[in-house]
């Protein structure tokens, strides 16, 4: 454990495919993890976590929680009522982990500031890297909030990967809304590729690995390659995330005055993969999604 963490009690909510190797790495970085689940975890427990029974426990003993949950409307059924957390918490701050939307984050605070009287304060702290990089400790943390908050925040989350304050409160879920276009526009271009060149004869172990070592190369394409050549996409990052998250892309478009070229094409593309019951898949398919696809008959001459 740090010297700078030392005296910090942490906490930790959601324990899904991300928050779940994250709580691992923050076991292991500071020696104890205080944890509220609904479900049994023997794992955790056994390797020193403290497993305890209501998030309003969490709240009362922790100095520092991490929510890694879906959304906003999924935190806020922790943070209320009797026993949540809430309900006791001393001084704490809550870090927000979810792909939210930016002004629900900065509501959602303002509203714990008032019925908490200031004692808890938040920053957002989405992240980006994948199961992998969670279980890796080499996440992506985009931070936004009070400089002093994003400061214990990074040193809290230091197990779990690079985390950079980026502004205020907010600014780490518009950051995430920026890289979570880049992803999908990827990922489209990737699903897209590989067909053209699957269905051109071409050699698709081969091809991506040649292209990968030119400017076509990315993490996200090392990552997927092997789902993308055998046209697989066990759940992994779940595709109909994408579809929420590049709803958050819009708002941002249009709280900034900025007319998108790629935006609305990629939503229009999530929107008929969702709707094709292809959302719970991981986002590698998006080869299956193009390959699914009837293309418009060539026009008469």
């Amino acid at each position: 454990m740090s010297d700078a963490t030392a005296e910090v009690t942490v906490g930790m909510l959601g324990l899904g495919a991300i928050g779940r190797p994250m709580a691992d790495r923050l076991l292991a970085g500071h020696g104890h993890l205080l944890i509220a689940s609904r479900r049994a975890q023997p794992d955790l427990a056994d390797a020193g976590a403290a497993l305890l029974d209501s998030a309003r426990e969490l709240g009362a003993r922790a100095d520092v929680v991490l929510a890694m949950l879906p959304d906003l409307p999924e935190l806020e059924q922790v943070l209320a009522g009797p026993d949540g957390l809430l309900a006791d918490a001393g001084d704490l701050l809550l870090l927000i982990g979810s792909t939210s939307s930016a002004p629900g984050v900065r509501d959602l605070a303002a509203r714990i500031a008032r019925e908490t009287d200031g004692r808890v304060r938040v920053v957002d702290c989405p992240v980006s890297g994948g199961v992998d990089g969670a279980a890796a400790g080499t996440l992506s943390i985009m931070l936004g909030g009070d400089p002093a908050d994003t400061a214990l925040a990074a040193r809290v989350l230091a197990p779990c990967g690079s985390a950079v304050h980026l502004g205020p409160l907010g600014a780490g879920e518009v950051a995430k809304a920026c890289n979570q276009l880049v992803v999908a526009a990827t990922i489209t271009a990737l699903g897209e590729a590989t067909v053209l060149a699957e269905r051109s004869g071409l050699d698709l172990q081969a091809l991506w690995t040649l292209l990968s070592g030119g400017y076509a190369g990315s993490r996200l394409l090392t990552s997927r390659l092997d789902q993308l050549v055998a046209g697989t996409d066990e759940p992994s990052g779940v595709a109909r995330y994408m579809q929420k998250d590049l709803g958050f892309v819009d708002d941002i478009a249009r709280a900034t005055g900025t007319a998108p070229v790629l935006l609305p094409a990629l939503r229009a593309a999530f929107d008929e993969l969702v709707d094709a019951g292809l959302g719970d898949r991981d986002i590698a398919v998006t080869r299956r999604f193009i390959a699914g696809r009837t293309a418009a008959a060539p026009a008469s001459p």
